[in-house]
Protein backbone atom coordinates (compact mmCIF):
# COMPACT_ATOMS: atom_id res chain seq x y z
CA UNK A 1 0.00 0.00 0.00
CA UNK A 2 1.38 3.07 -1.34
CA UNK A 3 0.81 6.99 -0.90
CA UNK A 4 1.93 9.87 -2.64
CA UNK A 5 2.62 12.98 -0.03
CA UNK A 6 3.53 16.03 -2.06
CA UNK A 7 6.41 18.14 -0.89
CA UNK A 8 5.64 21.58 0.04
CA UNK A 9 7.13 25.16 -0.56
CA UNK A 10 10.37 26.81 0.12
CA UNK A 11 8.49 29.31 2.48
CA UNK A 12 6.80 26.08 4.62
CA UNK A 13 10.03 24.13 4.70
CA UNK A 14 12.13 26.40 6.70
CA UNK A 15 8.91 27.71 8.89
CA UNK A 16 8.76 23.86 9.57
CA UNK A 17 12.55 23.48 10.21
CA UNK A 18 12.61 26.81 12.24
CA UNK A 19 9.85 24.94 14.60
CA UNK A 20 11.05 21.57 14.74
CA UNK A 21 14.66 23.24 16.15
CA UNK A 22 14.70 23.15 20.07
CA UNK A 23 17.40 25.56 20.71
CA UNK A 24 15.60 28.60 18.23
CA UNK A 25 13.82 30.10 21.31
CA UNK A 26 16.97 30.40 22.90
CA UNK A 27 18.88 31.66 20.08
CA UNK A 28 16.54 34.04 19.27
CA UNK A 29 16.50 35.44 23.16
CA UNK A 30 20.29 35.56 23.16
CA UNK A 31 20.24 37.48 20.12
CA UNK A 32 17.55 39.80 21.27
CA UNK A 33 19.47 40.50 24.66
CA UNK A 34 22.36 40.80 23.16
CA UNK A 35 20.80 43.78 21.04
CA UNK A 36 19.71 44.91 24.34
CA UNK A 37 22.69 44.93 25.83
CA UNK A 38 24.33 46.88 22.79
CA UNK A 39 21.98 49.58 22.78
CA UNK A 40 22.56 50.37 26.28
CA UNK A 41 26.14 50.88 25.65
CA UNK A 42 25.52 52.93 22.77
CA UNK A 43 23.01 55.20 24.83
CA UNK A 44 25.28 55.41 27.55
CA UNK A 45 28.41 56.75 25.37
CA UNK A 46 26.12 59.15 24.32
CA UNK A 47 26.95 62.69 24.56
CA UNK A 48 26.34 64.68 28.02
CA UNK A 49 24.71 67.16 27.22
CA UNK A 50 24.41 71.30 29.42
CA UNK A 51 22.58 74.34 29.23
CA UNK A 52 23.21 76.56 26.39
CA UNK A 53 21.14 79.25 26.66
CA UNK A 54 18.04 79.56 28.94
CA UNK A 55 14.88 82.43 28.95
CA UNK A 56 15.69 82.70 25.46
CA UNK A 57 12.55 84.72 23.59
CA UNK A 58 11.31 83.09 20.68
CA UNK A 59 13.02 85.26 17.99
CA UNK A 60 16.97 84.22 19.83
CA UNK A 61 15.78 81.00 20.16
CA UNK A 62 14.85 80.29 16.56
CA UNK A 63 18.06 82.39 15.75
CA UNK A 64 20.27 80.36 17.88
CA UNK A 65 19.11 76.79 16.78
CA UNK A 66 19.49 78.25 12.96
CA UNK A 67 23.02 78.68 13.73
CA UNK A 68 23.41 75.50 15.50
CA UNK A 69 22.25 73.46 12.41
CA UNK A 70 24.71 75.70 10.02
CA UNK A 71 27.23 74.82 12.49
CA UNK A 72 26.40 71.02 12.76
CA UNK A 73 26.37 71.27 16.38
CA UNK A 74 23.85 68.51 18.04
CA UNK A 75 21.50 70.39 20.13
CA UNK A 76 18.27 69.40 22.05
CA UNK A 77 16.09 71.05 24.12
CA UNK A 78 15.04 70.43 28.76
CA UNK A 79 12.24 69.58 30.26
CA UNK A 80 9.51 72.42 28.75
CA UNK A 81 11.59 73.41 26.19
CA UNK A 82 12.96 76.56 28.73
CA UNK A 83 16.56 76.07 27.78
CA UNK A 84 19.09 74.95 24.93
CA UNK A 85 21.40 72.35 25.58
CA UNK A 86 24.46 70.72 23.58
CA UNK A 87 27.23 68.52 24.31
CA UNK A 88 29.21 69.64 27.28
CA UNK A 89 32.42 70.09 25.68
CA UNK A 90 31.27 71.96 22.69
CA UNK A 91 29.37 74.32 25.62
CA UNK A 92 31.94 77.19 25.33
CA UNK A 93 32.98 76.88 21.98
CA UNK A 94 29.59 77.33 20.84
CA UNK A 95 28.85 80.23 23.04
CA UNK A 96 31.69 81.97 21.18
CA UNK A 97 30.87 81.35 17.92
CA UNK A 98 27.35 82.51 18.39
CA UNK A 99 28.83 85.93 20.18
CA UNK A 100 30.97 86.59 17.46
CA UNK A 101 27.56 86.32 15.45
CA UNK A 102 25.73 88.90 18.18
CA UNK A 103 23.47 86.52 19.17
CA UNK A 104 21.29 86.45 21.45
CA UNK A 105 20.61 89.85 20.47
CA UNK A 106 17.85 90.52 23.81
CA UNK A 107 19.27 91.05 27.14
CA UNK A 108 20.04 93.96 29.07
CA UNK A 109 22.61 96.31 28.07
CA UNK A 110 24.34 97.61 30.44
CA UNK A 111 27.79 100.20 30.70
CA UNK A 112 29.36 98.23 27.07
CA UNK A 113 26.59 101.26 25.47
CA UNK A 114 29.70 104.14 26.76
CA UNK A 115 32.49 102.06 24.70
CA UNK A 116 31.12 102.28 20.93
CA UNK A 117 30.25 106.19 21.16
CA UNK A 118 30.21 107.94 17.42
CA UNK A 119 32.21 110.87 17.52
CA UNK A 120 30.15 114.36 17.40
CA UNK A 121 27.20 112.76 19.25
CA UNK A 122 25.20 115.15 21.26
CA UNK A 123 24.90 115.79 24.69
CA UNK A 124 21.71 114.35 24.98
CA UNK A 125 22.36 111.12 23.02
CA UNK A 126 25.07 110.52 25.75
CA UNK A 127 22.73 111.29 28.48
CA UNK A 128 20.68 108.92 27.29
CA UNK A 129 23.19 106.29 26.81
CA UNK A 130 24.47 106.52 30.18
CA UNK A 131 21.38 106.61 31.83
CA UNK A 132 20.72 103.50 29.86
CA UNK A 133 23.74 101.75 30.74
CA UNK A 134 23.37 102.63 34.17
CA UNK A 135 19.53 101.06 34.34
CA UNK A 136 21.02 97.46 32.75
CA UNK A 137 23.86 97.30 35.56
CA UNK A 138 21.05 98.24 38.18
CA UNK A 139 19.39 95.01 37.15
CA UNK A 140 21.96 92.90 36.52
CA UNK A 141 22.60 93.53 40.10
CA UNK A 142 19.45 92.78 41.11
CA UNK A 143 18.88 89.85 39.59
CA UNK A 144 21.76 88.33 40.73
CA UNK A 145 19.80 88.00 43.84
CA UNK A 146 18.73 84.43 43.90
CA UNK A 147 14.74 84.74 43.84
CA UNK A 148 14.47 87.11 40.70
CA UNK A 149 14.50 85.62 37.84
CA UNK A 150 14.35 89.30 35.56
CA UNK A 151 14.61 92.96 36.64
CA UNK A 152 13.67 95.98 34.90
CA UNK A 153 15.00 99.29 37.03
CA UNK A 154 13.37 103.02 35.47
CA UNK A 155 15.16 105.91 36.94
CA UNK A 156 14.02 109.57 36.51
CA UNK A 157 16.80 111.39 36.75
CA UNK A 158 15.51 115.69 35.99
CA UNK A 159 18.01 118.38 34.35
CA UNK A 160 20.53 119.96 36.96
CA UNK A 161 19.60 123.69 37.08
CA UNK A 162 21.19 126.66 38.92
CA UNK A 163 17.94 127.38 40.64
CA UNK A 164 17.40 126.12 44.21
CA UNK A 165 12.91 125.77 43.77
CA UNK A 166 12.82 124.21 40.45
CA UNK A 167 15.23 121.52 41.32
CA UNK A 168 13.52 118.44 41.92
CA UNK A 169 14.94 114.93 43.30
CA UNK A 170 15.28 111.96 41.05
CA UNK A 171 13.03 108.76 41.48
CA UNK A 172 13.00 105.26 40.29
CA UNK A 173 10.56 102.15 39.90
CA UNK A 174 11.84 98.54 39.40
CA UNK A 175 9.67 95.46 38.26
CA UNK A 176 10.92 92.23 39.58
CA UNK A 177 9.81 88.51 37.89
CA UNK A 178 10.26 86.26 40.85
CA UNK A 179 10.87 82.70 40.41
CA UNK A 180 7.54 80.48 41.03
CA UNK A 181 7.43 79.54 44.07
CA UNK A 182 9.63 82.05 45.86
CA UNK A 183 8.98 85.31 47.09
CA UNK A 184 11.33 87.68 49.07
CA UNK A 185 10.68 89.48 52.23
CA UNK A 186 10.87 92.97 53.64
CA UNK A 187 14.99 93.11 54.48
CA UNK A 188 15.51 91.88 50.69
CA UNK A 189 13.32 94.71 49.42
CA UNK A 190 15.01 97.28 51.42
CA UNK A 191 18.12 96.14 50.83
CA UNK A 192 17.37 96.38 46.78
CA UNK A 193 15.87 99.97 47.63
CA UNK A 194 19.35 101.32 49.68
CA UNK A 195 21.60 99.44 46.75
CA UNK A 196 19.41 101.84 43.76
CA UNK A 197 19.54 104.70 46.07
CA UNK A 198 23.33 104.15 46.79
CA UNK A 199 24.05 104.02 43.12
CA UNK A 200 22.34 107.75 41.95
CA UNK A 201 23.39 110.75 43.47
CA UNK A 202 20.22 113.07 45.60
CA UNK A 203 18.24 109.30 45.28
CA UNK A 204 16.51 108.69 48.54
CA UNK A 205 14.53 104.99 49.40
CA UNK A 206 11.48 106.56 49.84
CA UNK A 207 11.59 107.39 46.23
CA UNK A 208 12.16 103.97 45.03
CA UNK A 209 8.60 101.92 43.97
CA UNK A 210 9.24 98.21 43.92
CA UNK A 211 6.58 96.11 42.15
CA UNK A 212 6.57 92.09 41.44
CA UNK A 213 5.39 90.35 38.25
CA UNK A 214 1.47 90.15 39.57
CA UNK A 215 0.95 94.37 40.54
CA UNK A 216 1.60 93.49 43.98
CA UNK A 217 3.69 96.90 45.60
CA UNK A 218 6.63 95.54 47.47
CA UNK A 219 7.93 98.73 49.00
CA UNK A 220 6.44 100.15 51.56
CA UNK A 221 6.26 103.84 50.34
CA UNK A 222 4.02 106.49 52.50
CA UNK A 223 3.71 103.81 55.62
CA UNK A 224 6.45 104.66 57.03
CA UNK A 225 4.35 104.42 60.61
CA UNK A 226 3.37 101.12 59.77
CA UNK A 227 6.06 98.55 61.82
CA UNK A 228 8.11 96.96 59.59
CA UNK A 229 9.32 93.05 60.10
CA UNK A 230 12.73 94.28 61.83
CA UNK A 231 10.72 96.04 64.27
CA UNK A 232 8.41 93.52 64.85
CA UNK A 233 10.96 90.90 65.52
CA UNK A 234 12.75 93.42 68.20
CA UNK A 235 9.68 94.13 69.97
CA UNK A 236 8.84 90.45 70.41
CA UNK A 237 13.03 89.48 71.49
CA UNK A 238 13.06 92.89 74.02
CA UNK A 239 8.96 90.49 75.67
CA UNK A 240 10.86 87.59 75.86
CA UNK A 241 13.90 88.66 77.17
CA UNK A 242 11.46 90.38 80.03
CA UNK A 243 9.08 87.22 80.64
CA UNK A 244 12.76 84.77 80.76
CA UNK A 245 13.60 87.21 83.48
CA UNK A 246 10.59 86.81 85.52
CA UNK A 247 10.24 83.56 85.15
CA UNK A 248 13.98 82.72 86.18
CA UNK A 249 13.37 85.05 89.55
CA UNK A 250 10.15 83.61 90.26
CA UNK A 251 10.65 79.51 89.61
CA UNK A 252 12.89 78.86 92.37
CA UNK A 253 9.92 80.25 95.12
CA UNK A 254 6.76 79.06 93.75
CA UNK A 255 8.11 76.16 91.28
CA UNK A 256 8.45 75.07 87.86
CA UNK A 257 4.95 74.94 86.36
CA UNK A 258 3.56 77.08 88.96
CA UNK A 259 4.15 80.68 87.58
CA UNK A 260 2.89 82.50 83.76
CA UNK A 261 3.90 85.88 82.60
CA UNK A 262 3.05 88.29 80.21
CA UNK A 263 4.58 91.37 79.26
CA UNK A 264 3.89 94.03 76.77
CA UNK A 265 6.38 96.62 75.98
CA UNK A 266 5.31 100.06 74.21
CA UNK A 267 8.52 100.56 72.63
CA UNK A 268 8.99 104.43 70.50
CA UNK A 269 10.88 103.85 67.48
CA UNK A 270 10.95 107.83 66.30
CA UNK A 271 14.27 109.29 66.04
CA UNK A 272 14.34 112.67 68.25
CA UNK A 273 17.46 114.76 67.85
CA UNK A 274 16.95 118.53 69.80
CA UNK A 275 19.57 121.39 71.25
CA UNK A 276 18.92 123.30 74.23
CA UNK A 277 20.89 126.21 75.06
CA UNK A 278 20.53 128.11 78.52
CA UNK A 279 21.97 131.13 80.36
CA UNK A 280 22.20 131.01 84.52
CA UNK A 281 23.07 134.10 86.65
CA UNK A 282 26.15 134.55 88.25
CA UNK A 283 26.16 132.75 91.63
CA UNK A 284 29.87 133.83 93.08
CA UNK A 285 30.93 137.27 91.24
CA UNK A 286 34.59 136.53 92.89
CA UNK A 287 34.78 133.44 90.62
CA UNK A 288 33.05 135.01 87.93
CA UNK A 289 35.66 134.93 84.53
CA UNK A 290 36.31 138.72 83.20
CA UNK A 291 35.26 138.55 79.31
CA UNK A 292 36.26 141.88 79.14
CA UNK A 293 37.76 145.28 80.79
CA UNK A 294 38.25 148.82 79.57
CA UNK A 295 39.07 151.67 81.30
CA UNK A 296 39.47 155.32 80.34
CA UNK A 297 41.38 158.49 81.97
CA UNK A 298 41.36 162.32 81.86
CA UNK A 299 42.99 164.83 83.87
CA UNK A 300 43.34 168.38 82.79
CA UNK A 301 45.30 171.12 85.26
CA UNK A 302 46.20 175.00 85.44
CA UNK A 303 44.04 176.97 82.33
CA UNK A 304 40.23 177.01 82.53
CA UNK A 305 38.79 174.94 80.21
CA UNK A 306 36.55 176.57 77.45
CA UNK A 307 32.90 176.98 78.64
CA UNK A 308 29.62 177.72 78.25
CA UNK A 309 27.56 177.93 75.14
CA UNK A 310 29.04 178.94 71.92
CA UNK A 311 28.01 182.16 70.10
CA UNK A 312 28.21 186.21 70.78
CA UNK A 313 27.69 185.85 75.11
CA UNK A 314 30.60 183.66 75.32
CA UNK A 315 32.67 186.40 73.79
CA UNK A 316 31.54 189.07 75.87
CA UNK A 317 34.48 190.03 78.76
CA UNK A 318 34.29 188.92 82.18
CA UNK A 319 32.82 190.79 84.92
CA UNK A 320 34.47 192.19 87.57
CA UNK A 321 35.86 190.01 90.36
CA UNK A 322 34.95 189.95 93.60
CA UNK A 323 36.78 188.80 96.85
CA UNK A 324 35.27 185.94 98.59
CA UNK A 325 35.25 187.44 101.56
CA UNK A 326 33.29 190.33 100.97
CA UNK A 327 30.42 188.10 98.70
CA UNK A 328 30.44 184.88 99.30
CA UNK A 329 29.30 182.36 96.51
CA UNK A 330 27.08 178.87 96.72
CA UNK A 331 28.79 176.48 94.69
CA UNK A 332 26.48 174.41 92.74
CA UNK A 333 26.07 170.57 93.08
CA UNK A 334 29.18 169.28 91.07
CA UNK A 335 30.89 172.63 90.21
CA UNK A 336 33.34 174.52 91.98
CA UNK A 337 33.43 178.17 92.22
CA UNK A 338 34.55 179.77 89.30
CA UNK A 339 34.50 177.04 86.78
CA UNK A 340 31.80 176.05 84.41
CA UNK A 341 30.74 172.55 83.98
CA UNK A 342 33.61 170.98 86.40
CA UNK A 343 32.37 168.25 88.64
CA UNK A 344 33.61 168.84 92.18
CA UNK A 345 36.14 166.81 94.23
CA UNK A 346 34.14 164.04 96.17
CA UNK A 347 31.21 163.72 93.80
CA UNK A 348 30.21 161.31 92.04
CA UNK A 349 31.85 160.91 88.74
CA UNK A 350 35.41 161.25 90.64
CA UNK A 351 36.35 158.24 92.08
CA UNK A 352 38.84 157.97 94.38
CA UNK A 353 38.07 161.64 97.00
CA UNK A 354 34.50 159.95 98.77
CA UNK A 355 33.80 162.19 101.40
CA UNK A 356 36.38 165.13 101.04
CA UNK A 357 33.43 167.96 99.23
CA UNK A 358 35.23 170.48 101.41
CA UNK A 359 39.01 169.52 101.13
CA UNK A 360 38.47 169.24 97.80
CA UNK A 361 36.87 173.05 97.30
CA UNK A 362 39.39 174.55 99.51
CA UNK A 363 42.09 173.09 97.59
CA UNK A 364 40.46 173.76 93.82
CA UNK A 365 40.36 177.41 94.83
CA UNK A 366 44.13 177.78 96.17
CA UNK A 367 45.30 175.65 93.40
CA UNK A 368 43.65 177.09 90.77
CA UNK A 369 42.02 175.44 87.83
CA UNK A 370 41.82 171.21 87.64
CA UNK A 371 39.90 168.81 85.70
CA UNK A 372 40.10 165.21 86.52
CA UNK A 373 37.90 162.43 85.01
CA UNK A 374 38.31 158.12 84.65
CA UNK A 375 35.71 155.59 83.72
CA UNK A 376 35.92 151.84 83.87
CA UNK A 377 33.89 149.44 82.31
CA UNK A 378 34.13 145.23 83.23
CA UNK A 379 32.00 142.92 81.13
CA UNK A 380 31.94 139.34 82.88
CA UNK A 381 31.80 135.41 81.09
CA UNK A 382 27.98 134.24 81.09
CA UNK A 383 26.77 130.89 82.66
CA UNK A 384 26.10 129.54 79.32
CA UNK A 385 25.11 125.67 78.87
CA UNK A 386 24.31 124.00 75.27
CA UNK A 387 23.14 120.46 75.47
CA UNK A 388 22.47 118.98 71.76
CA UNK A 389 20.93 115.56 72.84
CA UNK A 390 19.73 112.47 69.91
CA UNK A 391 17.59 109.75 70.80
CA UNK A 392 17.72 106.65 69.32
CA UNK A 393 15.36 104.64 68.66
CA UNK A 394 13.70 101.39 70.46
CA UNK A 395 13.51 102.76 73.36
CA UNK A 396 10.86 101.70 76.05
CA UNK A 397 7.92 103.89 77.03
CA UNK A 398 6.13 101.82 79.25
CA UNK A 399 5.77 98.34 80.43
CA UNK A 400 3.05 96.22 81.40
CA UNK A 401 3.47 92.69 83.38
CA UNK A 402 0.78 90.29 84.17
CA UNK A 403 1.75 87.75 86.28
CA UNK A 404 -0.10 84.26 87.90
CA UNK A 405 0.79 82.54 90.59
CA UNK A 406 -0.50 79.04 91.30
CA UNK A 407 -1.76 77.94 94.80
CA UNK A 408 0.55 75.62 96.28
CA UNK A 409 0.03 72.07 97.66
CA UNK A 410 -0.18 71.57 101.32
CA UNK A 411 -0.94 68.43 103.42
CA UNK A 412 -3.58 68.48 105.24
CA UNK A 413 -3.86 65.87 108.80
CA UNK A 414 -5.07 63.20 106.97
CA UNK A 415 -1.96 63.29 104.60
CA UNK A 416 -4.16 64.33 101.34
CA UNK A 417 -2.61 67.37 99.02
CA UNK A 418 -5.05 70.56 99.01
CA UNK A 419 -4.18 73.57 97.26
CA UNK A 420 -3.79 76.42 99.61
CA UNK A 421 -3.86 80.39 98.51
CA UNK A 422 -0.32 81.84 98.99
CA UNK A 423 -0.03 84.30 102.28
CA UNK A 424 -0.01 87.69 101.61
CA UNK A 425 3.20 88.44 102.26
CA UNK A 426 4.91 85.80 99.50
CA UNK A 427 2.57 87.67 97.37
CA UNK A 428 4.62 91.18 98.06
CA UNK A 429 7.35 89.57 98.06
CA UNK A 430 6.68 88.15 94.72
CA UNK A 431 5.51 91.74 92.96
CA UNK A 432 8.60 93.22 94.53
CA UNK A 433 11.13 91.03 92.73
CA UNK A 434 8.79 90.96 89.77
CA UNK A 435 9.50 95.09 89.88
CA UNK A 436 12.87 94.80 89.76
CA UNK A 437 13.26 92.06 87.58
CA UNK A 438 11.11 94.12 85.03
CA UNK A 439 13.04 97.34 86.08
CA UNK A 440 10.13 98.78 87.03
CA UNK A 441 9.77 102.82 87.07
CA UNK A 442 6.36 104.68 88.15
CA UNK A 443 7.73 107.94 86.31
CA UNK A 444 7.67 106.19 82.36
CA UNK A 445 4.02 104.65 84.13
CA UNK A 446 4.72 100.96 84.10
CA UNK A 447 1.91 98.59 86.04
CA UNK A 448 1.65 95.29 87.20
CA UNK A 449 -0.54 92.91 88.67
CA UNK A 450 -0.12 89.89 90.28
CA UNK A 451 -3.22 87.15 90.57
CA UNK A 452 -2.76 84.60 92.88
CA UNK A 453 -5.10 81.49 91.49
CA UNK A 454 -5.46 77.96 91.41
CA UNK A 455 -4.74 76.16 87.53
CA UNK A 456 -6.80 74.38 85.74
CA UNK A 457 -5.15 70.78 85.29
CA UNK A 458 -6.20 69.40 82.14
CA UNK A 459 -6.42 65.47 82.22
CA UNK A 460 -5.22 64.15 78.51
CA UNK A 461 -7.72 61.90 77.69
CA UNK A 462 -6.28 58.31 76.90
CA UNK A 463 -7.16 57.46 73.54
CA UNK A 464 -8.03 53.67 73.34
CA UNK A 465 -5.02 52.24 71.23
CA UNK A 466 -6.42 51.14 67.42
CA UNK A 467 -5.88 47.62 66.08
CA UNK A 468 -3.15 45.82 64.24
CA UNK A 469 -5.13 46.07 61.14
CA UNK A 470 -6.80 49.36 62.19
CA UNK A 471 -3.25 51.54 62.29
CA UNK A 472 -2.11 53.42 59.38
CA UNK A 473 1.45 51.98 58.97
CA UNK A 474 -0.49 48.23 58.58
CA UNK A 475 -2.65 49.46 56.05
CA UNK A 476 -0.19 50.84 54.11
CA UNK A 477 1.94 47.46 54.33
CA UNK A 478 -0.78 45.47 53.43
CA UNK A 479 -1.41 47.71 50.30
CA UNK A 480 2.21 47.19 49.17
CA UNK A 481 2.18 43.51 49.65
CA UNK A 482 -1.42 43.51 47.82
CA UNK A 483 0.54 45.18 45.04
CA UNK A 484 3.34 42.41 45.31
CA UNK A 485 0.65 39.99 44.98
CA UNK A 486 -1.43 40.88 42.17
CA UNK A 487 2.11 41.14 40.19
CA UNK A 488 3.28 37.66 41.35
CA UNK A 489 -0.47 36.23 40.06
CA UNK A 490 -0.35 38.01 37.02
CA UNK A 491 3.41 37.13 36.42
CA UNK A 492 1.95 33.26 37.11
CA UNK A 493 -0.54 33.23 34.72
CA UNK A 494 1.29 34.89 31.84
CA UNK A 495 3.86 31.59 32.62
CA UNK A 496 1.51 28.86 32.75
CA UNK A 497 -1.11 30.14 30.05
CA UNK A 498 0.81 31.84 27.74
CA UNK A 499 4.58 31.41 27.67
CA UNK A 500 4.54 27.94 28.93
CA UNK A 501 2.19 26.56 26.00
CA UNK A 502 4.52 28.30 23.41
CA UNK A 503 7.72 26.86 24.90
CA UNK A 504 6.14 23.30 24.81
CA UNK A 505 4.82 23.43 21.43
CA UNK A 506 8.25 24.83 20.01
CA UNK A 507 10.80 22.57 22.05
CA UNK A 508 9.08 19.19 21.97
CA UNK A 509 11.23 16.69 20.37
CA UNK A 510 9.60 14.56 17.07
CA UNK A 511 8.06 11.65 17.60
CA UNK A 512 9.94 8.62 16.43
CA UNK A 513 8.62 7.59 12.54
CA UNK A 514 7.26 3.85 12.43
CA UNK A 515 9.83 1.87 9.92
CA UNK A 516 8.12 2.04 6.46
CA UNK A 517 7.56 -1.71 5.18
CA UNK A 518 8.87 -0.35 1.47
CA UNK A 519 10.18 2.86 0.05
CA UNK A 520 7.23 3.67 -1.27
CA UNK A 521 4.98 3.01 1.35
CA UNK A 522 3.72 5.49 2.97
CA UNK A 523 3.29 5.41 6.55
CA UNK A 524 -0.15 4.46 7.97
CA UNK A 525 -2.27 4.51 11.12
CA UNK A 526 -3.61 0.86 12.34
CA UNK A 527 -7.21 1.02 11.62
CA UNK A 528 -8.36 0.52 15.11
CA UNK A 529 -6.62 3.87 16.17
CA UNK A 530 -8.07 7.07 16.00
CA UNK A 531 -7.05 9.77 13.72
CA UNK A 532 -4.39 12.11 15.02
CA UNK A 533 -3.74 15.83 13.98
CA UNK A 534 -0.55 16.16 15.14
CA UNK A 535 0.63 12.62 13.98
CA UNK A 536 -0.47 13.01 11.27
CA UNK A 537 1.49 16.01 10.81
CA UNK A 538 4.71 14.51 12.02
CA UNK A 539 4.29 11.90 9.57
CA UNK A 540 4.05 13.92 6.77
CA UNK A 541 6.38 16.39 7.57
CA UNK A 542 8.92 13.34 8.63
CA UNK A 543 8.33 11.89 4.84
CA UNK A 544 9.01 15.59 3.64
CA UNK A 545 12.26 15.51 5.29
CA UNK A 546 12.61 11.89 3.84
CA UNK A 547 12.22 12.66 0.29
CA UNK A 548 14.04 15.56 0.61
CA UNK A 549 17.26 14.45 2.20
CA UNK A 550 16.95 10.98 -1.00
CA UNK A 551 16.61 13.80 -3.11
CA UNK A 552 19.83 15.47 -2.52
CA UNK A 553 21.64 12.44 -2.29
CA UNK A 554 20.84 11.59 -5.81
CA UNK A 555 22.22 14.61 -6.79
CA UNK A 556 25.11 15.13 -4.81
CA UNK A 557 26.24 12.68 -3.08
CA UNK A 558 29.74 13.73 -1.99
CA UNK A 559 27.99 16.37 -0.07
CA UNK A 560 25.98 13.43 1.67
CA UNK A 561 29.08 11.42 2.31
CA UNK A 562 30.92 14.72 3.88
CA UNK A 563 27.56 15.38 5.87
CA UNK A 564 27.97 11.98 7.75
CA UNK A 565 31.55 11.86 7.83
CA UNK A 566 31.22 15.10 9.56
CA UNK A 567 28.71 13.81 12.08
CA UNK A 568 30.78 10.89 12.88
CA UNK A 569 34.13 12.74 13.78
CA UNK A 570 31.53 14.76 15.86
CA UNK A 571 29.95 11.58 17.50
CA UNK A 572 33.51 10.29 18.31
CA UNK A 573 34.84 13.48 20.06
Amino acid sequence: MTAAVALPGRPAEVLERLKANPKLPLMLGGAALAAAIAVGVLWSRGPDYKVLYSNLSERDGGAVLQSLQQMNVPYKFAEGGGAVMVPAEKVHETRLRLASQGLPKSGTAGMELMDNQKFGISQFAEQVNYQRGLEGELARSIESIAAVQSARVHLAIPKPTLFVRERQKPTASIVLQLYPGRAIDEGQVAAISHLVSSSVPELTPKSISIVDQHGNLLSNTGNERMLDATQLKYVQALEQNYLKRIEAILTPIVGKDNVRAQVTADVDFSIVEHTDESYKPNQDPTRSAIRSQQTSESTQQGATPPGGVPGALSNQPPAAAAAPVTTPQTPRAGQAPGQAGAPAAGQPGQPGQPGQAAQGATATASSGPSSNRRDSTVNYELDRSVRHVQQAPGGVRRLSVAVVVNYRQQADAKGKLVAEPLPPALLAQIQNLTKEAMGFSADRGDSINVVNSPFTAEREKAEPELPLWKQPDMIALGKSLAGYLLLALLALFVWFKVARPILRRYTAPPLPAPEPRDETEAVLLPPEEPANPEVLRLAAKYESDLALVRDAAQRDPRLVASVIKNWISNDNR
